[in-house]
């Protein structure tokens, strides 16, 4: 446990010096005139490749889907046209879920019987939300990105029950859609019987999770997180793992509109996949014997800096 997240510190601060280094060094200019510039054509799909494995560790661990991460993130600190970056995004997202689908499953910390209603919901908002999100303008889209996270992050600092929420009773459609179960917090030991309430709110709440999540190409675990833990009030880690597994139905949606225009760029894609496949794999180890507590603080941390970023792009500083 103190080894993985010793691991996790030393990344975290590699990231960020990276991020400091593109921010600082380079030109904002198109891709096309950044690779042949100062740098080989394989600099920047190196470069790729290290930040979004790390990406990938803390995508997991937060169920916030490595789109959320990866939009703002390379946006704001790498020479990239957004258009390009909330394809690869849509795409980053849908690997890393792909990765860690099935190792959530087995580990019985994602639920298929919450995921499968919820899925179906957003996946049809998620289409119309790309087609809003290409007609709109690059910094309005910055802008919304921008406060749209830093709205999740204020509602997660005030939820005062997030890591097992009281559930006095099941409603009525989730008893009758079965939507329940049991599992084992490693952390403590302790076997959790888990419910869900306000499912006809949660399940409305997500018609503007899939819109907006299609219109910013981040996915869609930046708020299911919240909804399924805060709202509905399922378990902070059964929320992130059912988030992650989530990704995997509701972004493959929105992805074949970006890839049907044109807004995909191999040099960006592939490292940016293999890397947080990778470290998608990483996390799912690691999350089994993280704490609640320390998830929810290392996700506000990390969508806080993602947030402020994409604001500060959409506003020009």
């Amino acid at each position: 446990m103190r080894k993985d997240l010793k691991w996790l510190t030393i990344s975290t601060i590699g990231i960020f010096l990276v991020m400091f280094l593109a921010s600082t060094g380079f030109a904002d200019t198109s891709i096309s005139e950044a690779m042949p510039g100062d740098h080989a054509w394989w600099y920047w799909p190196i470069v790729l490749f290290f930040v979004t494995f790390v990406m990938g560790i803390f995508a997991v661990l937060g169920g916030v889907g490595g789109g959320v991460l990866y939009v703002p993130i390379i946006s704001g600190f790498f020479p990239f046209h957004l258009d390009f970056v909330r394809g690869a995004g849509l795409l980053v997202a849908l690997s890393g879920a792909l990765a860690a689908g099935p190792g959530l499953l087995k580990s019985n910390l994602a639920s298929l019987r919450l995921a499968i209603p919820v899925a179906l919901i957003a996946s049809s908002c998620a289409i119309v939300g790309a087609m809003i999100g290409l007609a709109l303008p690059t910094n309005i889209v910055q802008i919304a990105l921008g406060a749209t996270i830093l709205g999740i992050c204020a509602l997660m600092l005030t939820a005062k029950k997030s890591e097992i929420p009281d559930v006095p009773k099941a409603d009525n459609l989730s008893t009758a859609l079965r939507i329940y179960g049991v599992y084992r917090e490693d952390s403590t030991g302790e076997t959790i019987n888990w419910k869900i309430h306000r499912t006809p709110v949660g399940l409305f709440l997500f018609i503007g999770i899939g819109l907006m999540a299609g219109m910013f190409g981040l996915g869609a675990g930046w708020a299911n997180v919240p909804v399924l833990n805060l709202v509905m009030g399922a378990p902070l880690k059964i929320s992130v793992a059912t988030s992650k597994f989530l990704l995997s139905i509701t972004d493959t949606s929105a992805a074949w509109v970006y890839l049907n225009q044109g807004c995909v760029i191999p040099l960006m894609v592939i490292p940016s996949l293999v890397g947080i496949m990778l470290g998608s794999f990483i996390g799912v180890r690691v999350l089994k014997v993280a704490k609640p507590t320390f998830i929810r603080w290392m996700v506000i941390a990390i969508l806080v800096l993602a947030g402020l970023k994409a604001l500060s792009k959409g506003l020009g500083f």
